[in-house]
């Protein structure tokens, strides 16, 4: 059976597409042909690489999202401002082959304050889709994490935070590698996100606290949980009038998720954990059955 369509999601590092037949997946393939890997005229090469054998007769559509639209990437998919229906105005991709058409899905930015996101647009939409009537807040922890607010099925205003970007630079490149090691206990991280949470004031001295109990001889369970903790808790601080009192959807890796919502649970607020690869696929959906209206 021939695909309708193809859903692409392509990334900084990684490649991933599907066969689709409407909403459903006949096929799905992946490979580490990311955006970083590809000079501008090896894109539409790394793609048919991997879809080559799903094409036939005719021009299949293909639905892309994520860093591919960048200016780095195949071409650019202009902004969208906010606020905005998040699969708008997707950007047509200059092709060879005969057998495709491509089309990239759009970032979105805020002029005030400053803020853009590409690709997790895809997966806001694939919860519009599948709740329409979603009225709350959207978080996707990541590198560069993002609280998004949604109302009439629209991204009113969102605000990243580096929180992942800096987990990997404190851990690895400042003072504090020599601390971390791989162990971890909920209960440390549970304790650091309270601790900076109440005084995010702090979060400098706290974070250099990771490095002296060690050479005191006052370590703790898991300095890796201390620093997610210390890091987490300073973004819900920041980030506090974006989950307070809202219904907050988490999508994102299983992993990441899960630690946000433990660290929320403890203000009292229960969210819901979204599956990631769902909620590409029925953003990408969305946008493809937009485009045969």
């Amino acid at each position: 059976m021939r695909p309708d369509w193809i859903a692409v999601d392509w990334g900084t590092s990684n490649l991933r597409v599907w066969a689709m037949q409407g909403r459903d997946v006949l096929a799905a393939r992946s490979s580490d042909a990311g955006m970083n890997t590809l000079e501008p005229g090896g894109f539409e090469p790394a793609l048919l690489a991997l879809i080559d054998s799903w094409l036939g007769d005719g021009a299949t559509p293909v639905i892309a999202c994520g860093m591919v639209g960048s200016r780095q990437g195949w071409g650019e998919a202009p902004y969208l401002d906010v606020p905005t229906v998040p699969t708008g105005s997707p950007a047509r991709m200059p092709v060879r082959d005969a057998r495709i058409t491509v089309s990239v899905l759009p970032g979105i930015k805020q002029a005030d304050p400053a803020d853009v996101m590409r690709g997790e647009e895809t997966q806001i939409a694939g919860l519009i889709a599948e709740e329409p009537r979603f009225d709350g807040v959207v978080c996707l922890p990541g590198t560069h994490t993002k609280w998004v607010r949604i109302s009439a099925e629209e991204v009113c205003h969102f605000r990243t935070a580096m929180t992942g970007e800096m987990h990997s630079l404190l851990s690895k490149q400042s003072v504090l590698r020599h601390s971390i090691t791989a162990d971890w206990d909920d209960q440390t991280f549970l304790d650091a996100v309270d601790e900076v949470m109440s005084r995010p004031e702090r979060i400098a001295s706290s974070l250099f606290s990771i490095r002296a109990a060690g050479l005191v001889g006052r370590e703790c369970a898991s300095p890796a949980a201390r620093l997610s903790g210390i890091l987490i808790g300073a973004e819900l601080a920041a980030m506090k009038p974006y989950w307070l009192g809202q219904d907050v959807a988490l999508i994102g890796s299983d992993k990441l998720c899960a630690l946000y919502a433990q660290a929320l649970r403890l203000t009292g607020l229960e969210a819901r954990i979204l599956d990631a690869t769902r909620m590409t696929l029925a953003g990408l959906a969305a946008a493809y059955e937009g485009s045969l209206t």
